[in-house]
């Protein structure tokens, strides 16, 4: 019979009748006593049921449409042999993964229309039992969840041919185990999905692709994934969050709560309109996929992520595609857009017309569209992926041609000062001479250019690829001091242009940057001190601070001790108290590894531990060495980082803080020399406006995208081809990724995995033993701090049955708990290793009764052994013993904090906190992430730290007197 039946209207009498002959044909051809196999759009032919059920559903849920060759009712196919055997088979499985991978197998059967035999091949093994008689795995199954371990844990392709090689043998005879990694990728990429391989130029001049495909020479110089997101119910759900499930109080949290999401939703309210249309954001950076670090060697991953989903998921390494991989051995440079022109194409298809996909948690299809909002790079890739230069006078793209610069001569290098112009017209810094480049700053700030402006500006550049030729420029628009070298790929987006924001500065590198600048300024570090004899030399060329001038002598040069220099005393004192430092587990590097006390220096940092650095323990090493005036600056560099890193960002907080940077960099001019400022630091005082109108940072920065290369990177075992082993093992894990989402006892390779349970009551550590506490009173002071917690409880849970058994002197203690994500110690254990993990907080507020009869109780704000200091750091007295009479906290209400000894008093130490691991339902109550971001915040806040305005005596701030100065061998 005809089956054109099946995309009928449901009304019709075709339908109807084609209706009854589907249910007569399976009677006939596929008996059996548990009912049949329903084909409606919600069953997907994975429940039984009567053949009137099944006419009811085919009626209301429609059939799916997609079902043409009627293999589970008894239909032949062309190329292989009817089911009903393994049908059988299959049906006598208790198991519930079975039912998933055929779920999962018919989820992708639309992917098969042109390949029929292997999807056959396919539900055969889905079918298909490990071994005669195993009820809980099918060949499919056993081999998904062995490949997950494979790719969880980094296994070579050699050792998993072994480990099959052993199961095997272990398995009873004739069972369906692979016996090669090659048979098993076989299966396994009909789950996944392809790539495709495009040849470039040596030159990057050309991509061999639609009319150039079969092209032999060089003319100039001699599927979507998207949709494969929506077939999972789950993550079709979290797909939708942004619209559905988010928290709106008018603060950022997520780029949903931006001005540029909005923009999207007011000139484009018929993408707006479906909240699964997706929004994009793309980063590209350079990796050396070789171990050896003298390999120059860059191969150039394209990776993209989706906003659409909650903050703790779309950042994860699950949700990112690897998109394009651009092969080495040369980075592209400006020629990257050669290599884009097929993403790019994707994007504009995406954006036009939509590919058609399956929302599996609304059971309908769709037309899926997209969006780019931005890019996420360090700032040399900014440079290619923009088209603006990012070095020379115009280094800045978004102050751009009236970017501030003052080249150097003795230097060799640009200094991007100036920052007085971002002040208010008002404010004394403007009128001062001395203190900065000797004259008065009366300028605004520069305009900042709009995307259409922009496009304006680039619109009549022409562009010539390849490393053998220069870019050629229109001769009506010849400009060379323009900053525009070429016209972006990206504007071939026709939103492109509209957006506030197109490419966004990395914060990642920027911190580090900047915390490694005045670090090696201030610890004087060869190699990484912007101070020095041709520094001060540019002073005198400036015509500022004379007394800093450098003496020559014959063998050696003296450098006089300016307002940042450290003395020896002051040097060890700093390295001293990063290297007694005892952090939370996982927080940073352990920095006794990192210091070194016989040179003075700091080696071996990365990221993280700038980060850290510049978070909060810079401030806190530098307590009680400088001038006072040159710390407070350092230290509001600090506190500004802390802020603008914030998880949640309070919109009406913004100005503040950008007035505050500009003072900021005010002060570090008048104190640092020209030559520390480069185009990092300057870039510090647009990373506000990028807030403002993107969102949080932690949401636009590199760490994310950072840890990922590093995957890619692991992938590579042949090291003849790099690209290949990555391609290769970011296909195969996409299959698995795709598979967890039917199998359970699996977990996704790209999300951290915890339980409710574990998370809520917590886990032991290894060594718990029971004890007998004879001290009544101390029982008793336990149970009824446990009970009256409880008795707060609605409704009562069922320790309350355990309060009413009375007290228990017996109890079991452990050396450390884990709870919240927290690693807890007791302070026993610490003191033998190098983390502190024994330090808790609490704020809780205490009612002061006189007596039982007292009707007025106040409550107070206990302060003894503890305080606050003028710059908001807590110190607390560990000597102490507070709270005698209430000394129990529960575990759910500890925040974990550790202690630093004060520099200035060693009786106190100072309390910081660690990131708080936050948790998220995300369906129902049996799954869970956490939300850790790279952020370490002030237990109290930001403090407000009043600015110094010397201006009396500026050549004595500017200089030290009680310190040695610097000698410099000629």
């Amino acid at each position: 019979m005809d089956r054109s039946w099946m995309s009928k209207d449901r009304m019709s009498r075709e339908y109807e009748e084609g209706v009854e002959y589907f249910i007569n044909f399976a009677l006939e051809h596929c008996p059996n006593q548990s009912g049949i196999r329903c084909p409606c759009m919600r069953c997907g032919n994975l429940i039984h049921h009567t053949p009137n059920k099944i006419r009811e559903h085919m009626f209301f849920n429609g059939i799916d449409q997609s079902y043409h060759t009627w293999y589970w009712h008894g239909e032949a196919g062309p190329t292989s042999r009817q089911p009903t055997e393994m049908a059988q088979c299959y049906d006598t499985m208790d198991c519930g993964d079975v039912d998933s991978t055929v779920q999962m197998v018919h989820v992708i059967d639309d992917e098969f229309m042109t390949d029929p035999m292997s999807f056959k091949k396919l539900l055969e093994d889905v079918e298909k039992p490990l071994y005669p008689g195993c009820i809980k795995f099918t060949k499919l199954s056993a081999l998904v969840k062995l490949y997950n371990v494979k790719a969880r844990y980094g296994w070579s392709d050699k050792s998993f041919s072994d480990l099959l090689k052993i199961l095997g043998d272990m398995l009873p005879i004739n069972n369906e185990m692979p016996l090669s990694m090659y048979e098993a990728k076989k299966t396994l990429n009909a789950l996944g999905m392809e790539y495709k391989k495009i040849h470039a130029c040596p030159n990057d001049c050309i991509l061999y692709r639609n009319e150039l495909n079969d092209a032999s020479l060089c003319p100039t110089c001699g599927t979507s994934r998207f949709k494969r997101m929506f077939q999972s119910p789950k993550i079709a759900k979290d797909l939708k969050w942004h619209a559905k499930g988010r928290e709106n109080d008018g603060k950022l949290r997520h780029p949903v709560d931006s001005p540029t999401w909005q923009l999207v939703n007011q000139m484009w309210p018929e993408f707006a309109s479906d909240c699964r249309n997706l929004r994009l954001a793309i980063s590209a950076d350079g990796i050396n996929p070789h171990s050896s670090i003298t390999s120059r060697y860059s191969c150039w991953p394209v990776l993209t992520i989706t906003y659409n989903l909650p903050p703790w998921l779309c950042m994860k390494r699950k949700f990112m595609m690897l998109s394009l991989l651009i092969s080495g051995p040369r980075q592209p440079g400006k020629d990257i857009d050669v290599y884009l022109a097929p993403l790019v194409d994707d994007l504009k298809a995406l954006w036009e017309v939509g590919v058609k996909a399956y929302d599996a948690h609304q059971r309908e299809f769709f037309t899926l569209k997209a969006i780019l909002l931005w890019t996420i790079n360090d700032f040399l890739a900014y440079g290619n992926l923009s088209g603006c230069t990012v070095k020379g006078y115009h280094a800045c793209p978004i102050c751009g041609e009236e970017t501030n610069s003052h080249w150097l001569k003795h230097g060799n290098k640009n200094s991007y000062t100036g920052h007085r112009r971002f002040l208010p017209c008002n404010h004394p810094f403007r009128k001062q001479k001395k203190a900065f480049n000797g004259e008065q700053e009366f300028r605004l700030p520069p305009k900042e250019l709009t995307g259409e402006e922009i496009f304006t500006k680039v619109d009549m550049i022409h562009n010539s690829w390849g490393k053998k030729k220069k870019v050629k420029q229109c001769e009506s628009f010849a400009n060379p001091t323009s900053c525009w070298k070429k016209k972006s790929i990206f504007f071939e987006l026709e939103y492109w242009k509209y957006f506030y924001i197109r490419h966004n500065l990395d914060v990642m590198h920027i911190e580090k940057n900047v915390c490694e600048s005045i670090i090696g300024t201030v610890l004087n570090i060869p190699g990484k001190t912007k101070d020095g004899v041709k520094s001060r030399l540019d002073l005198l060329e400036m015509g500022l601070r004379h007394g800093l001038a450098p003496t020559f002598g014959l063998k050696r040069t003296y450098l006089p001790p300016a307002c940042y220099t450290l003395s020896r005393k002051e040097k060890k004192i700093v390295l001293q108290t990063l290297a007694d430092l005892k952090v939370p587990e996982g927080y940073c590097s352990n920095f006794r590894n990192l210091v070194s006390m016989e040179e003075l220096k700091l080696n071996g940092l990365k990221s993280h531990d700038y980060h850290a650095l510049m978070q909060q323990l810079l401030s806190v090493a530098i307590r009680s060495v400088l001038p006072k005036h040159v710390r407070y600056a350092i230290t509001r560099l600090c506190f500004f980082f802390n802020a603008l890193c914030a998880k949640v960002v309070d919109v009406s907080r913004l100005n503040d803080l950008q007035q505050d940077i500009v003072v900021i960099l005010c002060l570090l001019e008048k104190y640092f020399p020209p030559s520390i400022f480069d185009i990092m630091l300057h870039l510090i005082v647009h990373l506000v406006r990028e807030v403002r109108l993107c969102g949080p940072v932690y949401m636009r920065w590199m760490y994310p995208f950072e840890r990922y290369m590093k995957v890619l990177k692991g992938y590579v075992r042949n090291h003849n081809r790099p690209e290949g082993c990555i391609a290769e093992c970011y296909i195969a894990e996409e299959a698995l990724e795709f598979c967890t989402e039917y199998l359970s006892g699996m977990d996704a390779i790209g999300i951290p995995s915890s339980m409710k349970d574990e998370w809520k009551c917590g886990k032991p550590l290894l060594g718990g033993r029971a004890i007998t506490i004879h001290d009544y009173k101390l029982v008793e002071q336990a149970h009824h701090y446990v009970s009256d917690d409880i008795s707060k409880k609605e409704p009562i849970e069922k320790e309350l049955k355990w309060l009413a058994q009375g007290l228990r002197q017996q109890v079991l203690t452990y050396p450390g708990y884990i709870i919240h994500g927290c690693r807890y110690h007791i302070k026993n254990r610490d003191e033998a290793r190098v983390n502190q993990n024994s330090g808790v907080s609490i704020v809780a507020s205490t009612m002061q009764i006189a007596s039982s009869k007292d009707k007025n109780p106040v409550l107070g704000d206990i302060k003894n052994g503890v305080k606050v200091d003028e710059l908001g750091f807590t110190l607390v007295d560990l000597s102490k013993i507070g709270h005698k009479s209430d000394p129990f906290i529960l575990a759910t209400q500890a925040q974990q904090v550790f202690y630093v000894e004060d520099q200035v008093d060693p009786r106190w130490s100072i309390v910081l906190s660690r990131q708080k691991m936050e948790l998220f339902d995300i369906e129902g109550d049996d799954n869970i992430a956490d939300n850790c971001m790279e952020h370490h915040p002030f237990a109290n806040g930001m403090p407000n730290i009043k600015s110094f305005d010397e201006v009396e005596d500026y050549d004595e701030i500017c200089m030290r007197t009680d310190c040695e100065g610097i000698w410099i061998e000629n």
